[in-house]
């Protein structure tokens, strides 16, 4: 029997099952990113992660559940699983590209995550990088770190004023590190 000879009811009844479809996937999604926040939360406060690693791991989780349920929303509404599957490898492999070339800045990042969960260093603490034995190199008390700079401040000799110094957070990883606690010492 042809879609256009059914009765009226029944007519709707194959588009009203798809929009349930639909609303049951992206309330499903909704709820698993909900409950994946929830127990990065918990996870916080259990354990002494900092929020600037919870934050961007919890975004990131976000967009991969909603980004999952988009695409079995567009399965359902007959979108190809190959055609998406076939955009999907083609932007990974443009991305891994675009990763490659900027990979100092993943470096950076990288490299953020490793102070922030190892620890090598605090805010307030007076780091040194050392370009050499007999050559001092940047020297100041840690005020910030974010993902991809860890600023000083360089107080100068003679006492007349300091200098805020933004310090790529590779280098950290790359040079020797001297470091004195909070108050031990000024720089």
């Amino acid at each position: 029997m042809d879609a256009l000879q059914l009765p009226l009811p029944a007519q709707w009844i194959a588009p009203i099952w798809v929009a349930l479809q639909i609303l049951l996937i992206l309330l499903a999604g909704y709820f698993a990113q909900r409950f994946v926040a929830k127990c990065l939360n918990r996870l916080g406060e259990r354990y002494p992660f900092p929020p600037q690693l919870l934050m961007p791991l919890r975004g990131g989780l976000r967009w991969l559940i909603m980004g999952s349920a988009l695409i079995f929303v567009l399965e359902r509404l007959g979108v190809s699983a190959t055609v998406l599957w076939t955009a999907l490898s083609g932007f990974v492999a443009v991305a891994a590209v675009a990763f490659f070339a900027m990979w100092s800045v993943l470096s950076n990042l990288l490299c953020a995550i490793l102070i922030f969960t190892v620890g090598p260093f605090r805010l307030g603490d007076v780091v040194e990088l050392v370009d050499t034995v007999d050559k001092p190199g940047v020297k100041g008390r840690v005020v910030a770190i974010n993902l991809l700079y860890t600023t000083l401040i360089e107080v100068e000799e003679a006492g007349t004023g300091s200098v805020m110094v933004q310090v790529p957070n590779s280098l950290f990883f790359q040079r020797s590190v001297r470091r004195w606690r909070g108050s031990d010492v000024l720089p």
